[in-house]
């Protein structure tokens, strides 16, 4: 059951066997090793009591690549024998404080998280070794924060073009994909990027928030940039920052002078075409000083509706707003009311549209070991047999979108007959898509997922992902939520696939509060099925034993979703990161 703010602390998890529910917040330290591995890789774990958590942040069932067996692995110390690092935490939570969550960057509340983690994961990059290179990104981290988000400025992109101005056109300097839409934005655009590299050509890509890395936002030849360019690019433009920031009457904020920092270094690389992310909306939003040949609208449905409009027609207006006059338009299935207001502006603008189940669109799919297998209709013909490595009937749409998008780049269709892309490396470039943080299985035995759907569209498409690719018995949920989210219908797009849900929260300033979030699960869930945990590490702790009660170790899972920061943070905790 949920404990009422009231209870203390230690006996806010449900416990699973009799006995005080305190001993479960013993340190890890002092827990029993794990048992060796029964034979077919079934935990033996004593009667009555959960595994200790240390085994699920170190090291999968697999054997350890050091030769270590399981049993030797070094136990991860608890937040509270940490340590303090006080002062430089205290400063940058403070200066992340009132800001807006997607700028929220996780080092202000990973500190912590990180002493704890197991190995580095290779996909995302982790702090620089050289400790003057992380002390200079550290501050450059810190400047920027110090800057007011866009969500405390008036919607306007008349200080991005005046930085565009003094850094002499770079956006000009090479043709771009600009994506807009709610959902699916980041793992379209990475389709595109590897569709893109797989002809040839050097793409870069900008976008975000970022799961672990500010660097991870900007993406050259398919990867973050290094962390000393961003330091030096960062350094590069300061001064003519500064400069903008003098004639206006607000400094520039934290998205602009990234996206300005991403426009240099892409002209500086120099790139063939840059895939450009949408921050919010569109129109106004600070990418929209880039002229795209190819506009790409994924989904659209309500997000930052105080900022957006509360209905789709208001949302789409905004999204709309980056379809330039003559583009080439990519348009995702959506709501009839946000269609038509897109159609609109293209016909306004003398634009060409593509619409996803008209022009292209996805013809097959099946599941398949590892992700799915599908048959696309592109604009210039079908593409049978193409594996994708992600799950979900939304990432095979998102697929169909990105292959449409780069035809549309290469002119298929455009008044000549259409004929597909090269097969071949249509196949390799989806083949090798890796989207982090979107239903990424982080552990096996349990099965540990993280998603950062945080609205009701995308927990809806991560719900039925979720119920088509695994055969879950018992599914327990970790949310930590943002605030200014629809956290309602995010909880109820998932109720029906978890067993229990475990609320809790990440380390921004921004997180819902636990309590708050704990009554609107039990709202949704029940009492029953509710369990409260402030710390994220415990959080999961608690889901991987309630996930292991029945012992159904091959059908038991654990899901962590609500934010892109808990999904961060979750990684650091299960994957690593220094």
């Amino acid at each position: 059951m949920w404990w009422p703010r009231s209870a203390p602390a230690a006996r806010r998890r449900r416990p699973t066997s009799p006995g005080s529910p305190s001993s479960w917040r013993s340190s890890r330290r002092d827990r029993a090793p794990a048992p060796p591995a029964r034979a077919g890789g079934a935990d033996a774990r004593p009667p009555g009591g959960p595994g200790p958590f240390r085994r699920l942040a170190t090291v999968s069932d697999a054997q350890p690549d050091n030769g270590q067996e399981p049993d030797d692995l070094p136990a991860i110390p608890s937040i509270d024998d940490e340590q303090s690092e006080g002062g430089e935490f205290d400063a940058i939570v403070d200066a992340e404080r009132d800001r807006d969550p997607d700028l929220a960057v996780i080092e202000a509340g990973s500190r912590t998280l990180r002493a704890q983690a197991g190995p580095p994961g290779g996909d995302l990059p982790t702090r620089p070794e050289d400790p003057e290179l992380d002390r200079a990104l550290a501050d450059v981290e810190k400047e920027l924060l110090a800057r007011w988000p866009e969500t405390k400025l008036d919607p306007s992109t008349a200080r991005m073009s005046a930085l565009m101005d003094v850094l002499g056109e770079p956006q000009r300097t090479y043709p771009a994909i600009h994506i807009t839409g709610t959902n699916g934005k980041t793992t379209t655009a990475r389709m595109i990027e590897a569709l893109l590299a797989g002809f040839d050509l050097r793409p870069g890509r900008y976008s975000s928030p970022h799961v672990q890395s500010i660097t991870e936002r900007i993406s050259l030849d398919g990867a973050p940039i290094p962390a000393d360019r961003f330091v030096s690019v960062y350094r590069d433009i300061q001064p003519l920052v500064e400069l903008v920031d003098a004639q206006q009457e607000h400094r520039l904020s934290f998205f602009e002078v990234l996206t300005g920092m991403a426009y240099a270094a892409f002209a500086d690389a120099p790139v063939d075409v840059a895939v450009v992310e949408v921050g919010m909306g569109g129109s106004w939003d600070a990418t929209n000083v880039i002229d795209g040949t190819v506009a790409v609208l994924t989904p659209i449905s309500l997000d930052h509706t105080a900022r957006l409009g509360d209905t789709p027609e208001r949302i789409a207006v905004e999204k709309s707003g980056i379809i330039k006059p003559g583009a080439r338009v990519v348009l995702a299935q959506q709501q009839i009311e946000a269609a038509s207001v897109v159609l609109r502006r293209a016909v306004e603008v003398d634009a060409t549209v593509a619409r996803e189940g008209m022009e292209f669109g996805v013809l097959a799919r099946e599941v398949a070991v590892g992700g799915q297998l599908l048959t696309l209709r592109g604009l210039g013909g079908e593409y049978p047999e193409v594996f994708l490595p992600l799950h979900g009937a939304h990432m095979a749409h998102n697929a169909a979108v990105a292959l449409a998008a780069v035809e549309a780049f290469f002119g298929v269709g455009d008044g000549r007959p259409a004929e597909p892309l090269d097969q071949d490396v249509v196949r390799a470039a989806f083949a090798s898509v890796t989207s982090p943080g979107r239903l990424e299985v982080l552990r096996t035995s349990p099965t540990v997922l993280v998603d950062a759907a945080h609205n009701p569209g995308g927990a809806q498409a991560t719900a039925e992902a979720i119920t088509e690719a695994f055969g879950f018995s018992r599914l327990i949920g970790v949310v930590g939520a943002t605030e200014g989210k629809d956290v309602r219908g995010l909880l109820e797009a998932f109720e029906p696939v978890l067993t229990e849900v475990v609320v809790t929260r990440n380390t921004s300033q921004r997180a819902v509060d636990v309590d708050a979030l704990a009554a609107v699960a039990v709202e949704v869930f029940g009492a029953e099925r509710v369990v409260v945990e402030p710390r994220l590490d415990d959080a999961i702790e608690a889901a991987v034993a309630l996930a292991e009660e029945e012992h159904e170790y091959a059908a038991a899972g654990v899901l962590v979703t609500g934010s892109v920061i808990t999904v961060g943070e979750a990684r650091l905790l299960l994957k690593g990161g220094r």
